[in-house]
């Protein structure tokens, strides 16, 4: 039987997440229903994807009772309030990175989904490419020895994207893409929280690319400093601000694993200077973000979690989304970033 899914959001990466669907067998996935604020947009996203029921609103979602599964692909200030909406309903969740604003809403909401025995995964897709399973596959064989220094690195210019330097609507370098190159560092320390966190950068100047906040702006570049036992460590640099290399080391005491360029989404993988290419299925409709057929293997793999009845999945346990905010919180406030959904 099919896993139906149910759409919330009519947005760009609610568009690539239903193409990325349709790259697997319809008889693993259906898209089933779809809901927006806006009725108008959930018909036309419907229309455009085949989907046979939208909803201009998330409660309409949340009593579907042939949904199995819930795509949470809105703003992030709302992935909380969404979120629990649906597990409170009963339906399983996979929600768009970050989870939540900060760790304190994330762990709310992991707390909702043991209480209604649902599952619960965040979407850091790159977790699920198959270079990241070759990644892990290296590391669980020590083919590189013991890992002392990982190194990851995001940047590109997006100052003039309007969600991204609105503190209102979760705007923000770390929240946006400095969760990839956290869940990478995660994913070579198999989950181990760091001894320290050492951050430092620069926020946007108000003024700048139509950025008027009241108060101060959101984190613009930062750097942050992990420092494990054993003398290891891991050095993250984002930034929105300019194009960086954008790629991800894993140097062990035996040899090192490099993803070359695009660490968020990789087809490529160097194993101690030798190359490996795992190309992607071909989009069946044009996509908003690069490599988004990728999102495939996020939701092939929540299926068979949902088939063998898990709650949480193993390959990205809810315990990691914890540890990756907290992380995410300790170098905004080190940075000097402080969005009302703090306030206690």
């Amino acid at each position: 039987m099919a896993t139906s899914w149910g759409i919330c959001g009519a947005g760009r990466i609610s568009h690539d997440f239903v193409v990325a669907l349709k790259t697997l067998p319809p008889e693993s996935h259906q898209v089933v229903a779809v809901a927006s604020r806006d009725s108008s947009r959930a018909r036309s996203f419907a229309k455009k994807h085949e989907i046979p029921k939208s909803y201009g609103s998330y409660e309409e979602l949340a009593t579907d009772p042939s949904v199995d599964i819930v795509y949470v692909g809105i703003i992030n200030p709302e992935h909380l309030r969404v979120a629990l909406l649906m597990l409170r309903a009963g339906k399983n969740v996979l929600c768009e990175k970050p989870m939540a604003m900060n760790l304190r809403q994330v762990q709310q909401l992991v707390c909702a989904a043991r209480h209604s025995d649902r599952f619960l995964m965040e979407g850091l897709w790159t977790r699920f490419f198959p270079v990241s399973n070759a990644i892990r596959e290296l590391l669980s064989h020590n083919d590189v020895g013991e890992v002392k220094m990982v190194k990851a690195e995001f940047g590109t210019f997006m100052l003039e994207t309007p969600r991204l330097v609105d503190k209102e609507l979760g705007g923000g370098v770390l929240l946006d893409i400095g969760c990839y190159c956290l869940q990478f560092v995660c994913m070579a320390f198999s989950g181990e929280k760091p001894e320290s966190v050492q951050a430092t950068g620069f926020l946007t100047e108000k003024g700048k690319y139509g950025i008027n906040h009241p108060e101060t702006g959101v984190d613009e570049a930062v750097t942050i400093v992990l420092k494990y036992s054993r003398k290891r460590m891991a050095l993250v640099t984002v930034t929105m601000a300019v194009q960086l290399a954008n790629q991800a080391t894993i140097s062990g005491t035996k040899g090192t694993i490099t993803i070359p360029g695009l660490m968020w989404c990789p087809t490529s993988l160097v194993v101690n200077g030798k190359a490996q290419e795992f190309p992607l299925p071909a989009p069946p409709q044009p996509l908003n973000f690069i490599n988004s057929t990728g999102l495939c293997y996020e939701a092939e793999r929540v299926r068979q979690c949902l088939q063998k009845g898990l709650k949480e999945c193993p390959d990205l346990p809810l315990a990691e989304s914890e540890l990756i905010m907290s992380i995410l919180d300790e170098a905004r406030r080190q940075v000097g970033v402080v969005y009302d959904q703090d306030a206690a």
